[in-house]
């Protein structure tokens, strides 16, 4: 364990609240994008720090594909963009 005495695995509700989101939105998340985790059993398990480095690897204009290279395509909506590449079921 670290000198701050903090589990260096994760279960899904630790990893929630290191990412500072409800356990619904990471359960989103964790469903739709590449999260780096492992299912042990029936639970999730994930490591601290590579939840951090995915976070940290992410680019904000891999979330905004809609708008184009050249940044000349119409946009979308903003609650289109909110949820683009997402696949989620209502």
């Amino acid at each position: 364990m670290s000198a701050s005495n903090e589990s260096e695995i994760l279960t899904i509700e630790e990893a929630a609240a290191l990412l500072g989101v409800s356990i619904k939105t990471f359960n989103k998340v964790l469903h739709t994008q590449n999260l780096p985790a492992r299912k042990i059993g029936r639970e999730w398990k994930f490591s601290r720090r590579a939840l951090i480095d995915w976070v940290g690897s992410g680019r904000s204009s891999d979330f905004y594909k809609e708008s184009g290279e050249n940044g000349n395509e119409e946009r979308a909506s903003p609650k289109a963009r909110r949820t683009a590449g997402w696949n989620i079921e209502y």
